[in-house]
């Protein structure tokens, strides 16, 4: 009797035992469709065994064993196991949320790896004769006047001539006036740059160990050409035949970034995975990652679950971005898996940040990775954007944006030059109020205050979705003089096209950008210089080269300053050393102007000398004195309840179900900072340690205990790291 123990999309941390009488070893990470209840549902086999706990009369059958795609890599599914461990999260849930939709159903996926062809013309299509081509049929001309021109074409090329170029290609091809081969795997070395001294050094120290693990932090400025780094460093891998697997923290960095491999890597199979494709779009990357078909996968946070036959290299691009971290269900962190994926496979990994979070700059001045440095921009002549302080409580600010802003502004338009304005805030004010009563217009969902959106004339909320009117007059008073206080995105566009008439204007974030390609018509744009000033929030903070950009202007970025988050310190200075180096990363020396009330904070002081490591020393030092990460783990129970009394009352239950121990430390439940999201009242606990091993085993013993509490009005859920509390 062949037992299979599968992983199931399911609350439960266990495997489940079914008989399937053909099952071999060779079926281990194959799909497999069983009875569960009441209905049919499909599962991974993770184990084929002779034997059960269960009586054989107990267990029911497998109906169906799909072999229409290959297993699921060893590795990956080691890297799921230690996931499930570390997280406390269950393996059916971690296994299954890393399949494409498409794979999560009955039935089979007959896509085969896509073969990367190239096409060229033949001698019958030399010699047609272009008179004979209806002169209607414009596309015809441009692609058989391509093909003349060129000796060979891959098919991304012709699909950016036209979304209709395929279908005149497969014309072309049953009319013989063109044939298609495979294409071979080659780089143009033609347009590779020269190498500075500090990028050599980085590319040789890693490629001499390239056949082993280890953890790289490559702590390089903004502009100083990691992008090349990465590219060279991949170069090595395809001459391998091997794959990369590169993980960028946000979606609209996808494209510039996939825009840039592919010119350098015209023919090599690319393949990118994020939120923003169809399941059907997914499910092909994946199984060409699988196949080893896609020789380089870039991809944001769930990329690192991809199914990877010769992985040779991972590159994680702005490791210091939170948005690496999942921050509901499984709570786990894409730059520590990919870590651990990389040394169980047993090849480097690259960490690269102009501003490194403190807890890897912590391991990497105490030797547990190993740091390269990069200090000077990779473009010819240009150098580090010089920042001032625009001291608000001296300066008449209207409307958001001081007279020194606007000049610095009228004088780039005269430049013929582009500026960036950076508001961290959506919408055209974040707050509505009755200036009689001071009323304020706040979600009835979640403790947070209602922004005002002018232009769509409605409140929304930025945490759950919900809408409403603008009212005419106050709810409480009847008072008709209510009016928006604070500034986003919105208002400061509205106010710049006021004060700069002709200047042509274009706000990016997240209200602006809901459609699939709107990224890259706004990239079109900019690099087209279509556009003056750019209005943007961290969107536009990281990872874009805009090489015409010479003046960043900040809006408001005091709040981080004083906040209870102990990150946030850290998080402002990464984000305005990332936005500020956006300017002067051609031949121009950049511009900075930051309006804040506290232009000698000790924080400005260190971004003004472009200080990181004198800034990092700092904070770590407060952070020892205060026990904070990286210095202790840290886990947080989170519960939510239709009342906040209920979570609180849970969470101080759970406390006493089992003795911590010496080395653990739990600290009385309390509100998390927003009590209230999406009708739900929330409230943590937090447990550290100094030891991560005590830790880990403390909460394997407890999540044993708290799976046994009935929790019919309460959600919980464990995060361990947390970013967020």
């Amino acid at each position: 009797m062949q037992i299979i123990r599968v992983a199931l999309d399911v609350p439960v941390n266990t495997l489940f035992d079914y008989i399937a009488p053909d099952a071999t070893a060779k079926h281990i990470g194959v799909r497999v469709q069983v009875p569960f209840g009441r209905k049919m549902v499909i599962g991974v086999i993770i184990e084929v065994a002779s034997d059960s706990s269960f009586s054989r009369g107990k267990l029911r059958s497998a109906k169906y064993i799909f072999e229409d795609i290959p297993p699921l890599p060893k590795a990956l599914l080691d890297l799921s196991k230690f996931c499930s461990e570390y997280y406390h999260y269950p393996l059916g849930e971690v296994v299954m949320s890393g399949l494409p939709t498409r794979l999560r159903d009955s039935k089979p996926f007959v896509e085969k790896p896509q073969v990367p062809f190239q096409y060229h013309i033949t001698n019958k299509g030399q010699l047609v004769d272009t008179a004979l081509i209806s002169k209607r049929s414009l596309l015809k001309h441009r692609l058989l006047a391509l093909f003349r021109g060129s000796r060979v074409i891959n098919l991304i090329e012709i699909k950016q001539l036209s979304a209709g170029a395929v279908k005149v290609l497969k014309e072309f091809l049953e009319l013989g006036w063109v044939e298609e081969s495979v294409s071979e795997l080659r780089i143009k070395n033609d347009v590779e740059p020269v190498l500075r001294k500090e990028q050599a050094i980085v590319v040789n120290d890693i490629a001499a160990e390239m056949n082993q693990f280890n953890t790289w932090l490559l702590h390089g400025i903004t502009g100083s050409g990691k992008t090349e780094i990465y590219m060279r460093l991949v170069a090595l891998q395809l001459l391998q035949g091997r794959q990369t697997l590169v993980l960028i923290p946000e979606i609209s960095l996808t494209p510039q970034l996939e825009k840039v491999f592919r010119a350098r890597f015209p023919v090599t199979p690319i393949i990118s995975l994020h939120s923003g494709l169809n399941a059907s779009e997914r499910a092909k990357g994946w199984l060409q990652a699988l196949h080893g078909t896609a020789k380089i996968i870039l991809g944001t946070r769930l990329s690192v679950f991809t199914p990877i036959s010769d992985l040779g290299l991972v590159i994680v691009d702005e490791e210091q971005d939170g948005s690496f971290k999942q921050q509901s269900g499984l709570c786990y962190s894409a730059r520590d898996l990919a870590i651990f994926r990389a040394k169980y496979t047993g090849v480097p990994v690259i960490l690269g940040s102009a501003t490194p979070s403190l807890e890897s700059y912590h391991n990497a001045i105490s030797h547990r990775y190993r740091m390269l440095h990069l200090s000077s921009r990779a473009a010819d002549n240009a150098s580090l954007p010089s920042i001032q302080y625009i001291d608000t409580r001296a300066i008449r600010v209207r409307e958001g944006l001081s007279d020194s802003l606007i000049t610095a502004l009228e004088k780039k338009i005269a430049l013929n030059q582009q500026s960036l304005i950076f508001i961290n805030r959506r919408g055209f004010a974040p707050v509505l109020m009755c200036k009689s009563c001071t009323w304020t217009a706040t979600c009835s969902r979640c403790a947070s205050r209602l922004v005002v959106h002018l232009k769509d004339k409605n409140l929304c909320c930025h945490y759950c979705g919900y809408k409403s009117h603008i009212p005419s007059s106050c709810p409480e008073c009847g008072d008709q003089d209510i009016a928006p206080f604070g500034h986003g995105t919105q208002r400061i566009e509205a106010a710049l096209k006021e004060r700069l008439p002709n200047a042509r204007i274009l706000r990016i974030d997240r209200d602006s950008m809901r459609r699939k390609e709107a990224w890259k018509k706004i990239l079109d744009e900019i690099h087209e210089h279509r556009v003056d000033i750019l209005v943007g929030t961290q969107i536009l903070a990281k990872g874009h080269n805009f090489p015409n950009l010479g003046l960043v202007g900040v809006l408001n970025p005091d709040a981080s300053l004083y906040s209870t988050d102990f990150r946030a310190a850290e998080s402002l200075f990464s984000q305005l050393m990332q936005v500020a180096g956006r300017a002067g990363r051609a031949n121009s020396t950049g511009e900075v102007l930051i309006q804040t009330k506290f232009p000698n904070h000790p924080l400005y002081q260190a971004l003004q000398q472009h200080d990181y490591e004198h800034l990092a020393k700092m904070l770590l030092a407060e952070r020892r004195v205060a026990n904070f990460p990286p210095y202790v783990y840290q886990a947080l129970l989170r519960a939510e309840a239709p009342d906040l009394s209920t979570a609180l009352d849970f969470l101080s239950h759970v406390m006493t179900i089992i003795c911590p121990g010496k080395n653990i430390e739990i600290f009385d439940p309390v509100p998390a900072q927003m009590a209230k999201l999406k009708g739900m009242e929330r409230a943590h606990l937090l447990v550290q340690s100094n030891s991560r091993k005590e830790l880990q085993k403390f909460l394997t013993a407890w999540r044993v205990k708290l799976d046994k509490i009935s929790t019919r009005k309460i959600r919980w859920a464990l995060d361990v790291d947390p970013v967020e509390f």
